[in-house]
């Protein structure tokens, strides 16, 4: 049920909004106010999917309402009644975020057509941010420990903005699902993620594979192709292994982040992008520029913020969390009943010295359920998880 309250200091019309609203469904649940002061109140002690609120008013009114019902629900849309001479403000509250307005006195059919679209509209806003929370199950960062809350605590944080992100730690540390979630959680999730592995593409290529090329660029070049960073406009970039990139392509990307704008090979026209960068290495980026190989300025401009990711024997209590869902996701994909493992199999997990990472452990954990015992024995870890 769609609760609705009204704020209109004249008794007169709020009988009769009220009485309009019930009449056109009984879902609508209505509430009254006879002033700003009171609105606010009640704003404040419930929660309501809509606010039809008037401008003038005694004590506060419409306009301060609104500012400060914002800051309190701002998920809570506003329809605004202006008399003739508030149209002026009736568009500024626009500005400050009401959903719409509508003179006095009331049209019926545009009153309900306006609430009806003021509710759809807030039920898209709540899903749609509901969604960005939720990310998919393949990118879940699995894990309790302090590290891990700290980096879920920075991607909260992060995610809504555009600020460039570089994330470091050692091989197999999952540093690719901070980057999912830093996408799926951000305002540009509706938008690709277009993820480049530079140490996999060849140095005489990567420019290409960045830029792209016009035709007859190169001798393989046989027609116009555009690159990772112009099929990622509007969404997000994703450069793994930036640390292996050569220092020609680093200098364009140093460009593209500072001017928003590339080039294709061979080309000699500037392509404007809207991409929002995030970045990995698995090298002490401060090492690589102290040695030349890196450029300090294009480190500057990728490391605003900074997330480091820990490697699994810095974080060996998320290791029982990490096996339940390996095997859960594993018994998935291979259509079986989930095997379960023993305290003692558990506890001689978490002792190994796990130098692959997390990928290490999920390749003993599938290796374990394809050839232990229906429940994963101390024994099955001993004759089975050796490297």
């Amino acid at each position: 049920m769609a609760k609705i309250l009204i704020i209109e200091d004249e008794a007169s019309i709020r009988r009769v909004l009220s009485k309009i609203l019930a009449e056109e469904n009984d879902q609508y649940s209505v509430s009254e106010a006879a002033d700003g002061e009171e609105g606010l109140e009640k704003i404040k002690n419930d929660d309501f999917d809509l606010v039809i609120c008037d401008i003038k008013m005694p004590k506060k009114d419409g306009e301060e309402v609104l500012q400060e019902a914002k800051k309190i629900k701002p998920e809570t849309p506003f329809i605004m009644i202006s008399g003739h001479g508030d149209l002026e403000t009736a568009v500024n509250t626009m500005r400050l975020g009401a959903f719409d307005y509508i003179s006095k006195p009331p049209d019926l059919n545009r009153l309900l057509t306006t609430v009806r679209n003021a509710l759809d509209n807030k039920l898209l806003v709540v899903e749609n941010k509901r969604l960005k929370k939720k990310v998919s199950k393949n990118y879940q960062m699995i894990g309790e420990s302090e590290p891990i809350q700290q980096i879920k605590d920075m991607v909260d944080k992060v995610a809504e903005t555009d600020a460039r992100v570089l994330i470091t730690g050692p091989n197999g540390t999952g540093k690719e699902l901070v980057a999912h979630n830093l996408h799926e959680k951000s305002n540009r999730a509706q938008f690709p993620l277009i993820e480049v592995n530079c140490a996999a593409i060849p140095s005489e290529l990567i420019e290409s594979e960045l830029f792209g090329h016009v035709k007859g660029a190169f001798t393989s070049a046989v027609k116009d192709r555009a690159g990772k960073f112009e099929a990622a406009d509007k969404g997000t970039i994703f450069l793994d292994e930036i640390g292996d990139m050569s220092l020609a392509a680093q200098a364009k990307v140093l460009r593209a982040l500072q001017e928003s704008m590339i080039t294709r090979v061979g080309a000699d026209k500037d392509i404007k992008v809207d991409v929002r960068v995030i970045a990995a290495t698995n090298k002490d980026l401060r090492k690589e520029i102290e040695e030349g190989r890196f450029r300090e300025d294009l480190y500057h401009r990728l490391a605003v913020i900074l997330i480091k990711v820990p490697a699994l024997n810095d974080r060996r209590e998320d290791i029982p969390l990490l096996i339940e869902h390996f095997a859960k996701k594993i018994s998935e994909e291979n259509g079986s009943a989930q095997k379960s493992f023993s305290a003692d199999a558990i506890n001689l997990l978490k002792e190994y010295d796990w130098t692959g990472n997390i990928r290490e452990l999920r390749n003993v954990v599938e290796r374990l359920i394809i050839l232990g015992g229906k429940e994963i024995s101390k024994s099955d870890v001993e004759l089975f998880a050796s490297k």
